[in-house]
């Protein structure tokens, strides 16, 4: 029987390959490295998971599927220029194949109630199935397995439900399972345990309850249910948990590429608990309600630490929690990879290949400064360099540097703390923020007295960050013999490269973007990759400006904005909203992120 007769019956690893060199999706040669090393990969991927379960790294022990096997040899489809061929993508050429549809499961559009209420998790974990959706009483369940139907036959007979069955990858059901069946387990025990005669449901109750005793921190439940948040928030690559207190329950939403989803709503008789237990975590006082606090933690996953900054803040029905995630391999990038255009890249590395001076990252808050100038440090630093931050807060933990944190109630502001530093035998400063004449003027002695200073401040480009040291009361001249460059940032939203579609701009968008060429662009259609939204991680654009002879003249006489842009622009700087531009027509990111961001 050929392989190709056999898919339809059962999945094997050869007559998968054969239906993906069928559809082009490999190449001839791809297909006989596949059929010659298929089983030895297979081999080699039992003996991790093995090895993974047996150390209880969130690992189940299940058969090997062709598609997980075939996807881990990374391989490349002919003619793409570089795209991987994925477990997502040969299960949907599988589902195409035997006529059954396929669905790509988007944990942040799944309703918690319908993953667990159908089947217990034991079940769900032995068979690989999973329901995803309830649509007019039929129950859609993805399932891994295209020909093991019998447990959904089994379930018709018990529950007396009608079930559609969709093919999904393994990855994403067992993720579920994992993920959905663990937190909803651990919020109905908690909520269990609770009293349910306790009502928080109003402001004037909250407070009046401020005195009862708590759930012990150490509860089990309200444990697991922290450590399946965490660890759903690193999957979905987000950057921030946010924990909201409601009148009658409380939300949980995730920010992922600079936008919310909303993922869970719990009762509102465990928001306190689970927030106890994360302030456990993070060095909190458990027992302060009426003031905001900070902490921090840090943690495993995946084999790379992950520090977690921690911030709580007294609203109406309680505590709200924002909890920041930090990946190191976001914070802590090669420069190049960050975004830079050719000139501005040669103009800062060499910035900060100047052994004193000030170099200022400006942007508002959520911009990318803090990324741009952790990766800095770590380009520069080694053995024979000390450098030494001030931060507030400390955003990462890194041991190549020595990081001081602001503490105001005891008298350790930016500038108390840089002045200390300075006995401290600094080679590079970094200042987290320069808000006042105080801070300004030490900056400005430090980089004087041959101290090279990183530091950032709140302006919309980077000429106005002249104008704001200005303000701040930093005299023209020390401006001109210390100011080495500004870089102006913002982040852009990346077109989802599943989904990416091309058209041309009309004539309204040229007028406005001062475009007179009719340029083809590319905007993101929305799928199951990007849950809908058209984007798919985020780039870097800067604005470089270098304190040049024309600035430093201008420095010299009345200091005007528009006379500080025509200088920056006359040595070739090139603005925001035109980096933002060339982004779009390179088909990076579309119309719609180059207004938003740049206004």
């Amino acid at each position: 029987m050929t392989p190709k007769a056999n898919i339809k019956k059962s999945l094997t690893i050869d007559s998968v390959a054969f239906l993906l060199k069928r559809r082009n999706l490999i190449s001839e040669e791809q297909y006989t490295a596949i059929l010659s090393k298929g089983n030895a990969q297979k081999l080699r991927l039992q003996k991790y998971q093995e090895t993974a379960y047996s150390r209880k790294l969130h690992y189940s022990l299940h058969a090997l599927l062709p598609a997980e096997i075939i996807s881990s040899f990374n391989i490349e489809i002919p003619g793409t220029n570089g795209k991987i061929l994925t477990e997502d993508i040969i299960t949907g050429a599988i589902a195409e194949e035997i006529g059954m549809e396929y669905r790509k499961i988007d944990p942040l559009k799944l309703d918690i109630d319908i993953v667990t209420k159908h089947i217990p998790r034991p079940f769900a974990m032995k068979h690989l199935i999973v329901p995803i959706d309830e649509t007019n009483g039929i129950v859609t369940i993805a399932v891994a397995d295209p020909f093991n139907l019998e447990p959904l036959e089994s379930l018709k007979t018990t529950k007396k439900i009608d079930i559609k069955p969709v093919l999904s990858s393994k990855s994403d059901i067992l993720k579920i399972v994992r993920e959905f069946f663990g937190f909803r387990a651990s919020v109905s025990a908690a909520e269990a345990e609770l009293s349910p005669k306790i009502d928080l449901g109003n402001l004037e109750q909250y407070i009046k309850l401020r005195g009862h005793g708590e759930i012990e921190a150490t509860d089990k439940h309200i444990v697991n249910a922290a450590e399946y948040l965490l660890h759903y928030a690193f999957d979905q690559r987000a950057s921030d948990i946010h924990i909201e207190p409601k009148r009658e329950k409380s939300l949980i939403r995730l920010r992922i590429d600079g936008v919310l989803h909303h993922i869970h709503t719990i009762p509102k008789i465990l928001h306190a608990p689970l927030i106890s237990r994360i302030k456990t975590l993070s060095r909190m006082d458990i027992t302060e309600k009426r003031r905001p606090q900070d902490g921090r933690i840090k943690t495993n996953y995946k084999g790379k630490d992950i520090e977690l900054r921690v911030s709580t803040l007294p609203v109406a029905f309680g505590e709200k929690t924002v909890i920041r995630i930090f990946d190191p391999d976001v914070l802590l990038q090669d420069i190049d990879q960050l975004g830079f255009y050719p000139r501005e890249y040669q103009l800062y590395s060499a910035f900060i290949k100047r052994p004193n001076g000030i170099i200022l990252v400006t942007g508002p808050t959520g911009s990318g400064k803090t990324t741009t100038l952790y990766s800095t440090l770590k380009a520069l630093s080694s053995p024979e360099i000390n450098i030494v931050t001030i931060e507030d807060p400390i955003e990462m933990v890194v041991e190549e540097f020595n990081q001081v944190g602001v503490q105001q109630n005891v008298g350790v502001t930016f500038a108390a703390a840089l002045r200390s530093i300075l006995r401290q035998d600094p080679d590079i400063i970094m200042v987290g923020e320069i808000r006042d004449k105080e801070t300004a003027e030490n900056s400005v002695q430090s980089a004087l007295t041959g101290h090279l200073v990183l530091s950032t401040l709140h302006t919309n480009d980077a000429p106005s960050s002249i104008i704001r040291l200005l303000d701040l009361g930093v005299p023209p001249f020390l401006i001109s013999s210390t100011l080495i460059g500004v870089v102006a940032q913002r982040l852009l939203r990346k077109i989802c490269p599943f989904c990416k579609r091309e058209r041309v701009l009309s004539s309204e968008e040229m007028e406005h973007l001062q475009i007179k060429k009719p340029y083809t662009v590319y905007y993101g259609d929305g799928c199951t990759e990007c849950r809908g939204t058209g984007y798919r991680g985020r780039t870097g654009i800067f604005e470089v400006m270098e304190l040049t002879d024309k600035t430093r003249a201008i420095l010299s006489g009345s200091v005007e904005m528009h006379l500080l842009h025509e200088a920056a622009r006359a040595d070739g700087l090139v603005a925001l909203r035109e980096t933002a531009i060339s982004k779009m027509l390179e088909g990076v990111t579309t119309y719609d992120e180059v207004i938003s961001v740049t206004g």
